[in-house]
């Protein structure tokens, strides 16, 4: 069994455990542990804020929320003053990979908690393509140690695609069963795998119905624009929730059957601004709509914010304030079955809140969970201790053999003197890439690259098996105008290596030195390193503090933009050209991926 940390959190006590305690502070008979006096109550079950409201809390839960709590003072109780200001439920990421910041759960914990979010619904499906079942164990284990609420969603589809790409691990329905025993799981991660469940496929069907028959929540991925037959047999399979919607009609089409539209703001993922004209302009009931991330960086987090973020972009798309927090907060417990613990101010809930001096703004002076002060300022007032990590989530880079600049060669048809390729195109703030074309010139015998016409090589290599393979192909958008490389061993979602460069001898190099620090980002120019950032821990999370992590982070960032790649959040776009579930055009093991068809394709038109 995973090893747990000293000193880790006190999980609250049951409601059942203390109702008759809650009850007593309520009347009066006994004193609280906490009241806040004189704050303007958001709240998100009747949607109204009101004032000169005192919230008296006591074993981390809502006792009293109401005019006056006097009553509940005691020689013992704390006494804070909010002085008018706003009492905001905590907010709920309700879908998100902690693995995309760039580091472990505790050091996420450490990054969000001064930005107000107090609960997270992770899918760990990114540690569990390296490491299976035990990568979830460890992730699941290190969830429970925090001081804020992280719930685990059991991945789903490990592999991603079976047959158009070979993960290090596999999961089977049986893992899926087993997992639904454990604490902490609070249903199934996104089922990705969409034309499985579409065509009844044993495993997918298997493991939706293990999640519905422990009573929990099925997570959605439908990522394909065709809002006909095969997305009503979508959601006849199972799926309750969706967050690859980019139009108004993908989140009216969900809502309309019953799911929940989930809609995203990540550091490279903007897809709220469209789809909540659903809500301000078609009039659907907002609350069938939840707010999430799915994947933030590391420097996002440390620099823009995580949920507030979310939030403050909403309500400047026209949402009302106290609509734009119901959809971080009651929403998503309502989602998970959680409505009794989370998600809003309310006597029996968990006492996890914000003290807001600007509502629209989104400021937040002070943030609760469980009872106890975690941050004020925007500084987090608590120690988290680090998460021991065993050996075997480490050294999981194994590429077989030391990669040269011959291995990144594309042998073009002999006597061909041009080509017509197909060419990965990146879309700047969205997952899906288009699927292009281009005229390449031939030399000595080698397709050659484009960089006039923003036209350089991609690879996929092996690096799970150690087997030495290396896929080849192309990709646009980037703007690479210098010699450079970029290789980083997070690839959604099967997560081998992706090299992406206009210099075969620095993609070499790149692949090389991942190789020999165990995983993470690295950026060559001219055969020199211009930044790293190491993630040793099964090569996609640092185990450094978040804040050391989003500097190396920057550092990457700039040196990409020196090299002439202006996109926002490109390492985030980088790492997902191998996400073979996510049309329309990818890069995996097997080869180049059509995602509209779910086939292999010929590098070559």
């Amino acid at each position: 069994m995973v090893k747990k940390p000293a000193g880790q959190s006190i999980k609250p006590k049951p409601w059942t455990e203390v109702a008759p305690l809650l009850v007593d502070v309520a009347t009066g008979r006994r004193p609280a542990d906490l009241v806040v006096r004189n704050g303007r109550w958001v709240n998100v079950h009747s949607g109204e804020v009101i004032a000169g409201t005192d919230l008296a809390i006591v074993a981390g839960r809502f006792a009293y929320c109401g005019p006056n709590a006097s009553h509940a003072i005691g020689k013992g109780t704390k006494v804070v003053d909010a002085g008018g200001r706003y009492l905001v439920p905590g907010l709920c990421d309700a879908h998100m990979h902690v693995e995309s910041g760039m580091v472990t759960v505790t050091e996420f914990c450490r990054a969000v908690i001064p930005h107000g979010t107090t609960s997270m619904f992770v899918d760990p499906h990114e540690i569990a393509n390296v490491l299976g079942l035990e990568g979830v164990r460890l992730m699941h284990d290190e969830a429970m140690a925090m001081p804020v609420n992280v719930h685990v969603q059991m991945p789903s589809c490990v592999p991603s695609a079976p047959g158009l790409e070979n993960a290090g691990a596999a999961l089977s329905v049986a893992d899926v069963a087993e997992a639904m025993s454990w604490e902490n799981i609070i249903g199934l991660g996104e089922v990705m795998n969409f034309p499985g469940v579409i065509a009844n496929d044993p495993v997918m069907a298997g493991e939706i119905a293990e999640t519905v028959k422990a009573g929990k929540t099925v997570g959605g991925h439908y990522a394909s624009r065709d809002l006909g037959l095969p997305f009503h047999g979508y959601v006849a399979g199972g799926p309750e929730d969706d967050h690859e919607g980019t139009r108004v009609e993908d989140a009216i089409a969900r809502v309309r059957q019953g799911m929940k539209a989930m809609l995203r703001l990540g550091s490279a993922w903007y897809d709220v601004a469209t789809q909540v004209k659903a809500v301000t302009e078609e009039g659907l009931d907002p609350r069938n709509f939840i707010l999430c991330t799915d994947d933030s960086h590391s420097g996002t987090l440390v620099h823009d914010g995580h949920m507030d973020r979310v939030v403050r972009h909403a309500i400047a798309q026209g949402l009302k304030p106290v609509t734009a927090i119901q959809m971080a907060t009651l929403n998503t417990a309502q989602h998970f079955r959680l409505e009794r613990e989370l998600g809003s101010i309310a006597p029996g809930r968990l006492a996890d809140f914000l003290i807001v001096s600007d509502l629209a703004d989104m400021k937040i002076d002070e943030v609760f969970g469980r009872g106890v002060r975690l941050a004020k300022g925007g500084k987090l007032e608590i120690d988290i201790p680090a998460y021991d990590y065993p050996k075997s989530a480490r050294n999981t880079v194994k590429l077989g053999r030391r990669l040269k600049a011959a291995d990144f060669d594309i042998p073009a048809p002999k006597g061909a003197k041009e080509v017509k390729v197909r060419v990965i195109g990146v879309i700047e703030n969205q997952a899906p890439t288009r699927a292009l074309e281009a005229e390449l010139p031939v030399e000595k015998g080698l397709v050659a690259m484009d960089r006039r016409n923003d036209v350089c090589q991609i690879a996929l290599v092996e690096r799970h098996r150690g087997t030495g393979g290396v896929t080849n192909g192309f990709v646009s958008g980037f703007g690479y105008m210098q010699d450079c490389a970029l290789a980083s061993t997070v690839a959604h979602d099967s997560h081998h290596m992706i090299v992406v460069g206009t210099d075969k001898d620095d993609m070499a190099k790149a692949a090389n030195r991942l190789g020999q620090v165990g995983g993470g980002v690295v950026m060559f120019s001219k055969g020199k390193e211009l930044a790293l950032v190491e993630m040793p821990i099964a090569g996609l999370m640092s185990d450094e503090r978040a804040e050391i992590v989003a500097a190396k982070a920057e550092k990457l960032t700039e040196a990409m933009r020196a090299m002439g790649c202006s996109l926002n959040n490109a390492y985030m776009q980088h790492s997902l050209l191998a996400l073979v579930v996510i049309p329309e055009l990818r890069i995996s093991d097997v080869g180049i991926i059509d995602v509209t068809k779910f086939e292999k394709v010929d590098l070559f038109v």
